[in-house]
């Protein structure tokens, strides 16, 4: 296969070989609540379920996702664990490796989610509620999105006026702190504002 876009293609390439690798004793011995019928896997992730083929890869879906979120797909199945929630809330920067990733997750993420959702707050709370999302009443629009298997995330936002610019908070579940490394939370910010904007 020909890569054309290297930065989306060969990650999702290196992990489908990985994937083949795996044994779904190991997966089910991680992710006990990842179902698997000997031939596929199955997975839901912000209210939409795939089934992942295995040894081969192959997803198959109501929409099948971009590469990107393929490849968080793959990486939670190679490498995700299933941990309860604690029952409180986490910035990215309070998680471990938070510091060091802050910088370009506050670009990913904060700043996008900022000025996608600050500057149309309304757009913003009709798509949450479109997806099914709970108002948390925080913030000039809040939502409560339930992102897959255990994990939640919110997204708070404040609209800019004369003085200031509009700014935004994701806070997640704690048991991502052990659940997923920082480059996947920082993709699943991403993730989730893709499907927030795609309702817009």
């Amino acid at each position: 296969m020909q890569v054309e876009n290297h930065k989306e293609e060969v990650p999702f390439e290196h992990y489908v070989e990985k994937f083949r690798t795996l044994t779904p004793e190991n997966v089910a011995e991680r992710l006990p609540d990842v179902p698997f019928d000997g031939k596929a896997f199955t997975l839901t992730l912000l209210g939409k379920t795939y089934r992942i083929s295995w040894p081969e890869y192959a997803i198959a879906g109501e929409c099948i996702p971009p590469l990107p979120t393929q490849t968080f797909l793959l990486r939670y199945l190679l490498e995700g664990k299933e941990i309860a929630w604690g029952g409180t809330w986490k910035t990215f920067r309070e998680m471990p490796w938070g510091e060091l990733y802050h910088q370009p997750y506050n670009g990913r993420v904060l700043t996008r989610a900022a000025f996608t959702f600050g500057t149309r707050p309304d757009a913003f709370r009709k798509a949450a509620e479109k997806m099914g999302a709970v108002n948390v009443q925080h913030g000039d629009a809040g939502y409560l999105f339930d992102f897959m298997d255990g994990y939640r995330m919110q997204i708070l936002v404040w609209a800019g006026d004369e003085e200031f610019p509009p700014s935004a908070q994701v806070l997640y579940t704690d048991n991502f702190a052990e659940g997923f490394s920082a480059e996947d939370r920082v993709v699943a910010g991403d993730i989730l504002i893709s499907a927030i904007k795609s309702n817009f």
